[in-house]
């Protein structure tokens, strides 16, 4: 006998919770501007992610390290003003939690107030303990982020997949254990193997929404760009792409640069 989906008019902490009690997969999606925004959350996604990757998309950088946490706070407010539904998580950017418990909780509180957002995310582990312990005790809610953590990839030199010899797995379930039992709503994984992320997702009672990270979560999240094939030289394994608009955009506006040129655009039924 199956149960009936349950409708969620406004999604929060505990929905993603009761979500993944009830065997019922969560939907995330990055997107970092309003107009966008606004589509994602009537397409009826559970999570938008502001995240750190603007830094990649918005700004052209090589990594997520070069973004402002007043950066992330002008992507997170023009987010914010959009959504009817989805529950609004934004990274924290790095170096802005990391070393000092007292920053990433003041890191936070600037997030929480300047933007209207309803969570952060947090990059790493056992290291972070204090910062993630700090947060919460303020009421903020808080979602870990385990595997591939971007901030960290000039320490891991490469953006392979992580923890697959038997030390490093090991300390991901450790880690994800203590994030569970430090009050975290939530824990994206980043291309793990799928195995793992299964044991991982089926050893903690809070949801796990992986990216590369197999079917066997709680969830799934990609960036917006990757989804919608804006981006064209991004190819990793876990990317689906739904549509292909880099060319479509790129036939669309050479046709406008076109019809301008040729004196087609504006035509007489478009002046007054």
């Amino acid at each position: 006998m199956s149960t009936a989906k349950k409708e969620y008019k406004r999604i929060t902490t505990k929905s993603l919770v009761e979500m993944k009690k009830n065997g019922e997969k969560i939907s995330m999606l990055t997107a970092y501007d309003y107009t966008m925004a606004k589509i994602v959350d009537g397409a009826g996604i559970d999570v938008i992610l502001v995240g750190d990757s603007a830094s990649n998309v918005m700004a052209g950088h090589e990594t997520t390290l070069p973004i402002t946490l007043d950066q992330m706070i002008y992507h997170a407010s023009s987010v914010v003003r959009a959504i009817n539904r989805s529950l609004v998580v934004v990274d924290l950017p790095f170096g802005s939690y990391q070393s000092d418990p007292k920053e990433a909780l003041r890191s936070a509180i600037r997030i929480m107030k300047e933007s209207g957002a309803h969570a952060v995310k947090m990059e790493g582990g056992k290291e972070i303990k204090e910062s993630i312990k700090r947060i919460l005790h303020a009421g903020i809610p808080v979602m870990g982020h385990l595997g591939l953590t971007p901030q960290s990839i000039y320490k891991f030199g490469t953006y392979t997949v992580r923890a697959k010899d038997k030390d490093e797995a090991a300390q991901l379930k450790d880690d994800a254990k203590m994030l569970e039992k430090a009050g975290c709503f939530g824990i994206v994984l980043e291309k793990i193997p799928a195995a793992l992320a299964k044991e991982v997702a089926e050893s903690v009672s809070i949801p796990v929404i992986g990216i590369g990270a197999g079917n066997g979560v709680d969830g799934q999240v990609l960036v917006l760009h990757d989804l919608l094939g804006m981006t064209h030289e991004f190819n990793p394994r876990f990317l689906r792409r739904y549509m292909n608009l880099y060319e479509d955009m790129t036939a669309a506006i050479k046709q406008y640069s076109d019809d301008v040129k040729a004196v087609g655009f504006p035509n007489e039924s478009e002046m007054y």
